[in-house]
């Protein structure tokens, strides 16, 4: 049920590939709550993904972008204040990319130029973001930037490989930069620690059917969902949190509290 949480808010909105896509989810989300918004995406990845259909469903206009372009970036955010009709109140980074993963080559034998490429793509980028919108003073005053980030960045998981590292790159970017754009005009900076998810990206990490029902087990509430991930975000970029800034904030039905679950061991 709606709320108009986000009424009058302007926002853009990256990665939403297709129907399983958590950004898919956090942009309907988005629009239900009164917002009006702009979606981006590779071009690359528009070329197989649906976002056509997204961006009829939300009236939304798309604009390609790579995020590690900082000229891209510039020409995005520059286009979705003049689609929308002034600054931004909210911003999604939802993008993640590695070439070692698909590729399937072990930890211990990463090739490191496809690493490096891992690094700009799902971390960088974020810092890139934020940096175009820095430099252009395109956030209002109160705005909300929020990258969505995995357990993966605190504890071991072998076959996430690097991306574990860069999802530790983009809530230390989420911190560092969130003191500067607090400075600037009180815009909070967050990242959001999901639950393994169902989504096309999710699914092509090697045994991630099996950890997905492992960690369903492990949360005393379960697995959160995307579409609740999606209200989580609409509450991070409404101004019911507007003093919660740097923060990496768990979504996970309470699977990064546990240490052990009766359910796992069969008790």
């Amino acid at each position: 049920m709606a709320n108009n949480l986000l009424a009058g808010k302007r926002g853009v909105i990256s990665g939403a590939l297709d129907e399983q896509s958590i950004a898919w989810k956090i942009a309907e989300r988005c629009v239900e709550e009164g917002a009006v918004i702009t979606l981006t995406n590779a071009p690359v990845a528009m070329r197989f993904g649906e976002i056509q259909k997204l961006a009829e469903k939300c009236k939304a206009e798309i604009i390609p972008a790579d995020a590690t372009s900082m000229e891209d970036l510039e020409q995005l955010f520059s286009k979705s204040q003049e689609i929308l009709g002034g600054k931004l109140d909210f911003v999604l980074h939802s993008i993640g990319m590695s070439i070692n993963v698909r590729k399937k080559k072990e930890y211990t034998q990463l090739n490191h130029e496809w690493m490096l490429k891992t690094f700009d793509i799902s971390a960088i980028s974020f810092h890139k973001m934020m940096q175009v919108l820095y430099n252009t003073d395109a956030m209002n005053e109160y705005g909300s930037i929020l990258g969505l980030s995995y357990i993966a960045a605190q504890r071991t998981f072998p076959d996430y490989s690097e991306m574990a590292e860069s999802k530790a790159l983009l809530e230390s970017f989420a911190r560092s930069f969130g003191y500067h754009f607090g400075i600037k005009n009180k815009v909070r900076v967050n990242t959001i620690s999901q639950s393994p998810t169902m989504t096309t990206a999710g699914k092509g990490v090697k045994g991630f059917t099996e950890f997905f029902d492992y960690a369903d087990k492990m949360s005393p509430m379960g697995n959160a969902s995307a579409e609740t991930c999606a209200d989580y975000c609409v509450a991070m970029f409404s101004d019911l949190t507007r003093m919660v800034t740097m923060q990496n904030l768990y979504h996970d039905g309470g699977f990064s509290s546990m240490g052990m679950s009766p359910a796992i061991i069969g008790l």
